[in-house]
C-alpha cells in the first residue's frame, strides 16, 4: 500500500485507533528525518560557502567613526579588482600587470536600511595619497597628486580604504573587492542580466561585439559589456562607469523581484560565486556576517537603490585627467549627516527600479556625460583612447528606434 494511500486511510478512519497512531507517528517520524536531512545538507553546503572567502586586512582608519542619534548609517567601499591572476581572469591575455582598481564605488546605507545609494569614484582622478602599509608591512609613501586608482595597485584595497577616508572624512566600516571571475559568475548565478545597448559594437580588437537593443547578457558578455570603452562610450572611463552603475542596478533588480530570493539553488550559486572570488575586511569575512548585512536591506525598496558619480571635472595640468569638483564637499557633507540626497546631486542618477525595456533605459535621468555638474566632455584616462561621439540612430529595442547618447546607455 502507498504512503498517500494510507493517508488517506487515515484521514478517513478506515483504520483502528491504535493502527491510526501508529501509522501517524510513522509519517511524522519520516518527515521529521527528512527535515533534518534537509536542515543537515543546506547547513554543511552554506558552512563549506565561509571556507570561500578570502579575509582581508583592517585598513588603518583615518577618521573616527560618527555616531548619530537614532542608529548608525553604514558606508561600504566596493572595489572591482582587474588583475589578470587567479582562474577566469586571463580575459585578454595580460597576465602580468598587476592589480588595479578598475571599479571604485562608495555605498551609503541609511541607518534605517531603507535608503542606498553608491558614488562611483573615477579611478582615473587626481587625489592625495596618504602613507599605506602593503600586505607586507612595507609603507609605501603617499603623494600628491596621484591618480585614484594608484592605491590599489601600490597597496592593495586597505590603501584605497584609507584614501578615501582622507579625502572625504567619511569613516568607511567594511570594504569589499571582487575580481573578473567573480563578477561572471555572480551574473550566470541569476541567469543573466538584462541590459540596453543603444547602438551595434564591433571591438574586434578586443573581442567584443554586441547587436542594438535589449537584450540579457551571460556572464562574459556581461563582463564584455561592463569594459567595453572604445565604442559606446564618447568618453571612456566616465562612459563606461555609468554602464556599470546601470548594469548594477539592473543585477539589484533582477536579483530582487525576479524571484531568485525564493529559490535555494540559485541563492546558493549566487553565494558561492559571490564567496569565492571577493574579499573582505574580517568584519564582513564569513558567510553568517554577510546574509546579516543582506538581511538589514530588507526594508529597502528598489526605488530607493541608487547610483551616482561624484561631481568632478577636467584637471587643468592634464586634459586626460579628472579631478573632484568643490561641490564634491557638500555630497560628503550629505553622507557623514546621514541625509537623503539632494536634488543638486540627483542630475544623473541611475535608480534600481528601472528596468532595460527598450528605448527608456536603465537610468532615470540622462545618463548625460555632464554627470552631477561635471563640465561636460570630460576626459579619458591617458591609457585609454576616448571614443567620437556617436551620431547613430540604432535599431532595436521595444521601439526600434533608441538614441545613444554620451555614455553609451539607451536615451
Amino acid at each position: 500500500m502507498s504512503v498517500s494511500a494510507t493517508i488517506h486511510d487515515v484521514i478517513e478512519g478506515r483504520l483502528e485507533p491504535r493502527d491510526r497512531r501508529r501509522v501517524l507517528i510513522v509519517i511524522v517520524v519520516t518527515q521529521l528525518v527528512v527535515a533534518l536531512a534537509t536542515v543537515l545538507v543546506i547547513t554543511t553546503a552554506y558552512k563549506n560557502l565561509d571556507t570561500n572567502i578570502n579575509p582581508g586586512r583592517d585598513p588603518k582608519h583615518r577618521v573616527k567613526k560618527k555616531h548619530l542619534i537614532g542608529g548608525d548609517p553604514l558606508n561600504i567601499l566596493v572595489m572591482g579588482s582587474d588583475t589578470r591572476v587567479g582562474s577566469g581572469n586571463d580575459v585578454d591575455g595580460q597576465t602580468d600587470i598587476g592589480q588595479r582598481s578598475d571599479t571604485t564605488i562608495l555605498v551609503h546605507i541609511s541607518a534605517d536600511r531603507k535608503t542606498v545609494y553608491g558614488v562611483s569614484l573615477p579611478r582615473d582622478a587626481m587625489v592625495a595619497r596618504p602613507d599605506c602599509e602593503d600586505d607586507e608591512g612595507e609603507t609605501v609613501p603617499g603623494a600628491d597628486p596621484v591618480i585614484f586608482n594608484d592605491a590599489f595597485s601600490l597597496a592593495g584595497p586597505t590603501c584605497t580604504v584609507e584614501q578615501v577616508e582622507s579625502l572625504t572624512g567619511i569613516y568607511i566600516d567594511h570594504y569589499v573587492t571582487v575580481d573578473f571571475n567573480g563578477f561572471k559568475d555572480m551574473v550566470e548565478a541569476v541567469h543573466g542580466v538584462t541590459v540596453c545597448i543603444p547602438e551595434d559594437v564591433d571591438d574586434s580588437a578586443h573581442g567584443i561585439t554586441f547587436k542594438a537593443g535589449t537584450q540579457e547578457l551571460d556572464g562574459q558578455q556581461a563582463l564584455n559589456y561592463v569594459r567595453e570603452r572604445y565604442v559606446l562610450s564618447a568618453n571612456s572611463d566616465i562612459g563606461r562607469m555609468k554602464r556599470q552603475q546601470a548594469f548594477i542596478a539592473s543585477m539589484i533588480n533582477k536579483v530582487v523581484s525576479a524571484g531568485t530570493l525564493t529559490r535555494p539553488s540559485r541563492v546558493y550559486s549566487f553565494l558561492k560565486a559571490a564567496t569565492g572570488s571577493i574579499v573582505t575586511d574580517p568584519g564582513l569575512s564569513s558567510l553568517s556576517k554577510l546574509v546579516n548585512l543582506a538581511y538589514q536591506f530588507r526594508k529597502t525598496d528598489l526605488d530607493h537603490i541608487t547610483f551616482i558619480t561624484v561631481p568632478f571635472e577636467e584637471y587643468a595640468p592634464d586634459p586626460n585627467r579628472l579631478q573632484w569638483s568643490a561641490s564634491a564637499k557638500g555630497l560628503w557633507q550629505v553622507i557623514l549627516n546621514d541625509e537623503p540626497l539632494p536634488a543638486r546631486y540627483k542630475e544623473d542618477v541611475i535608480s534600481a527600479d528601472q528596468t532595460p525595456n527598450g528605448g527608456t533605459g536603465t537610468a532615470s535621468g540622462t545618463a548625460s556625460g555632464t554627470a552631477s555638474g561635471a563640465a561636460s566632455g570630460s576626459p579619458a584616462g591617458a591609457s585609454e583612447s576616448p571614443a567620437a561621439p556617436s551620431t547613430a540612430t540604432p535599431e532595436g529595442g521595444a521601439d526600434g528606434e533608441q538614441e545613444a547618447d554620451a555614455n553609451g546607455l539607451c536615451a
